[in-house]
């Protein structure tokens, strides 16, 4: 009986100081996140439970006291919020990554991708909640650029976020649509537009740590890997620029 004892107590101890940290990641980020999760635990020895959704979503979650102790968002605005409203560390915003918009199609020739939204013949364009998505919000703010919001404003169909946006487009519920650089990478070349970056600001993501995690070890660990060089490239080679 006293052995039996004694292994449940091991058992419990050994689950007790495993080395996690929880992380809020906007959906663009859901692949780049994922491998960057696993080198994380490979080089760190530490696990990191990754939470997707719209950047505007996760904020709510994290207010309403989700246990998130990094967030990583879709854009600058969402991390300084989640400061002033007392759920992030002031001196740890930072930018990951700056994001590319893109025009994707399964089925349309974009060797002229701007023609083809100019020439209107098709019947959805998929584009993600502009209230809680940046990217949403920088799909409204091309239309706008090209005079074309209020041409194009009736075939518009919204996603939660921009992984059900690219659904939309990948199962022919939208005949094309607005994603992350990061969503079509090794597409065919003349299914993907790459919309020239002066018709929209650019998507700075930033990362913040929340105060969940300020004494959480796996958290600073988290925020310190995200920095580093090994990073950066993973981050590039999900078609995001990379900022050190």
């Amino acid at each position: 009986m006293w052995y039996l004892a004694a292994v449940v107590v091991l058992a419990s101890c050994g689950r007790q100081t495993e080395q996690v940290v929880h992380v809020a990641v906007a959906a663009n980020c859901t692949e780049a996140a994922k491998e960057i999760a696993r080198i994380f635990e490979q080089q760190e020895g530490t696990r990191a439970v990754l939470s997707f959704g719209s950047t505007g979503q996760l904020f709510t979650q994290i207010t309403q006291d989700a246990p998130f102790e990094v967030f990583l968002a879709a854009d600058q605005e969402t991390p300084r919020k989640a400061v002033t409203a007392g759920f992030g560390l002031t001196d740890s915003v930072f930018t990951y990554a700056v994001g590319k918009v893109v025009l994707f199609s399964t089925t349309l020739d974009f060797t002229n991708g701007e023609a083809v939204l100019r020439e209107g013949t098709f019947e959805k364009i998929a584009i993600a909640n502009p209230s809680t998505a940046p990217y949403g919000a920088a799909a409204m703010e091309i239309m706008k650029s090209l005079a074309l919001n209020a041409h194009l404003a009736r075939k518009i169909v919204q996603g939660n976020n921009i992984t059900q946006t690219f659904q939309f487009v990948e199962t022919g519920n939208a005949e094309l649509g607005f994603v992350a650089s990061s969503q079509v990478l090794g597409r065919d070349p003349k299914s993907v537009w790459i919309v020239p970056q002066p018709l929209y600001s650019p998507i700075r993501q930033d990362a913040v740590l929340l105060k969940k995690g300020s004494e959480n070890k796996a958290a600073l660990a988290f925020i310190s890997f995200l920095k580093s060089p090994d990073t950066i490239k993973i981050i590039e080679r999900y078609g995001y620029v990379g900022t050190p």
